[in-house]
């Protein structure tokens, strides 16, 4: 299964592109988000940990940002198929090279797991954010939302941090052949 997905290219091209377009559209919609009360846009909202700062960042946005922020996490639900699909590809490309067998360990599956569970977080972050959005304002949404984002987050860096590093030790096996 592996080979004929590191032979696909176009799947690569396809989910690099996709990803692209996702970003600046989310950075478009981010860009309505950001005031003083949530100078990082959609992500102090994602990390306001607490009720009184969720209120204040809902409170800081006009209706335009309210719209934005809405249609930011409407659109976060595709962008989180994409970008998780994306860094598992990245993954499995960079394990076909670092790891040549035919048995795949739990590590390496545990790695391939790390982006669809970090946007199976996303996903629930979402809901919480989305709850506080349409006015079901109770702090469980805002740490709920907090903690998932999180873990989505811990989970993100540390497949990213997988890809680069793996990716520095395949520019130094090149560099030795």
């Amino acid at each position: 299964m592996f080979n004929r997905i590191k032979n696909n290219n176009k799947a690569f091209i396809v989910l690099f592109i996709l990803v692209l377009i996702s970003i600046v559209v989310m950075l478009f919609l981010d860009s309505f988000l950001i005031t003083e009360s949530a100078p990082n846009g959609i992500v102090s909202f994602e990390l306001a940990k607490y009720f009184d700062k969720s209120i204040e960042i809902i409170n800081s946005w006009d209706s335009v940002a309210k719209t934005s922020a809405g249609l930011s996490m409407g659109f976060d639900f595709l962008f989180l198929l994409i970008y998780s699909s994306f860094i598992w590809l990245l993954i499995v490309r960079i394990n076909q090279y670092l790891f040549v067998k035919d048995e795949i360990s739990f590590f390496e599956k545990t790695v391939l797991a790390l982006p669809f569970l970090a946007a199976f977080f996303d996903v629930l972050e979402n809901i919480a954010l989305i709850k506080l959005l349409l006015g079901d304002l109770e702090q469980i949404w805002s740490s709920l939302a907090y903690y998932f984002a999180t873990i989505k987050f811990g989970l993100l860096f540390v497949a990213i941090a997988y890809i680069l590093i793996g990716g520095v030790i395949l520019i130094f096996k090149k560099r030795k052949k």
